[in-house]
């Protein structure tokens, strides 16, 4: 039994790594979404759904329309 050590590393690195992999990326993410709010002209504040961001359907109706 002296590789059950080893056995459990390769486990136990098997999973923390992807762990961490998508925890760094989920982070990344939020800031990246952070910045981009700050940068967004089309967004009238923080809690602004794409329905009322200005032009968000206007586009389409206008190219829908002949």
């Amino acid at each position: 039994m002296n590789h059950l050590p080893y056995i459990a590393a390769s486990y136990a690195l098997g999973i923390l790594v992807p762990v961490g992999f998508a925890l760094s990326a989920w982070l990344r993410l939020g800031a990246a979404r952070r910045r981009l709010a700050a940068i967004d002209p089309r967004a009238k504040g923080p809690g602004a759904s794409q329905r009322t961001r200005q032009g968000a359907g206007s586009r389409a109706r206008r190219e829908a329309t002949p």
